[in-house]
């Protein structure tokens, strides 16, 4: 059942974030479909996992796609750090003086500098920071509902980079019990319950999607976005390639979602952002429990779409 309480306008906002592509609504002749749905997601990470749950809570049927044989994406090995300001329910019980207004000015603030002397915040674009600034009280709401636990109730400034002068911003999710990926084990409860790190984020947001009913496909790599009229009409779907080398096609009815990001280990590409990072820089945060060949933003550009940022 929808979730009435949802505001679409703020989904549609936050869905531009992860990529989203508006689908044709009527199927286009000579393709054949393998699988269909309202919507489309690719990538089961920290993004990937909200749109996800958000489309379906609201509605949509939903098909999720990942390359690899488990959930999680990069999320699934970071430290568990997330910032989260604005005025949430942490902040506000600590007595944390914040709002969307402030986070704001501090994302968008040129006098803040970093350890090279440059400003941190020069290159954001202020209408996606004012989207995230917008929502991140919606964030942090939903995560909690949808099972996220923290490792103190408290917001702090571990862990976080850039995000923001003016307010404690971090909040830290606990692994608890679940096996980490790296190790395949886990740590006891109460030590997990100190602990932060990705899985903490990615096992709730499983638990939470596959009881809201999404569909989730492993071991489907993205291969291509597919548009109509020699891409220059509408997202219809995407092409995938299964372990074992099948081909198929999956039709995003109402909007295909790109959730895909990981672009490190591809040395052509990654020198798009810095020249120098050539052949001998080969440590790439993630592998190999998550791929990092850009490939999402490689079917984004065959499509039309553009790279933003590049200098940041």
């Amino acid at each position: 059942m929808p979730n009435k309480n949802f505001d679409r306008r703020a989904f549609l906002k936050g869905a531009a974030l992860a990529g989203v592509a508006p689908a044709a609504q009527a199927a286009p002749p000579g393709r054949k479909w393998d699988h269909e749905a309202d919507v489309v997601v690719v990538g089961s990470g920290a993004a990937g996992l909200p749109a996800a749950i958000i489309a379906k809570e609201n509605g949509a049927t939903v098909i999720m796609v990942e390359a690899i044989d488990d959930i999680g994406g990069h999320a699934a090995v970071c430290t568990g750090n997330i910032p989260l300001g604005g005025g949430t329910a942490a902040q506000k019980a600590a007595g944390i003086v914040d709002s969307p207004e402030i986070l704001f000015k501090d994302l968008t603030d040129w006098s803040t500098l970093g350890s090279n002397g440059a400003a941190e915040y020069r290159f954001n674009d202020r209408d996606l920071v004012r989207a995230f600034a917008d929502n991140n009280v919606f964030a942090y709401d939903f995560l909690v509902a949808h099972g996220l636990i923290w490792t103190k109730p408290v917001p702090d400034r571990g862990g976080m980079t850039q995000a923001g002068k003016s307010a404690p911003r971090a909040m830290h999710a606990a692994i608890l019990e679940y096996p980490r990926i790296q190790t395949g084990a886990a740590v006891p409860l109460e030590v997990g319950k100190t602990t932060s790190g990705g899985i903490g984020i990615v096992r709730p947001l499983e638990a939470a999607a596959r009881k809201a009913g999404v569909q989730i496909l492993l071991e489907h790599r993205m291969t291509s976005i597919i548009r109509e009229n020699n891409n220059t009409g509408r997202v219809t779907g995407i092409t995938v390639e299964v372990k074992g080398g099948a081909k198929l096609s999956i039709r995003g009815r109402k909007g295909v979602i790109i959730c895909t990001g990981g672009s490190t280990s591809n040395v052509e590409f990654r020198r798009i952002f810095d020249p120098r990072l050539t052949e001998e820089y080969c440590s790439n945060a993630g592998e190999p429990y998550t791929s990092q060949d850009a490939s999402g933003e490689i079917a984004g550009m065959e499509v039309g779409a553009s790279l933003w940022g590049t200098a940041n």
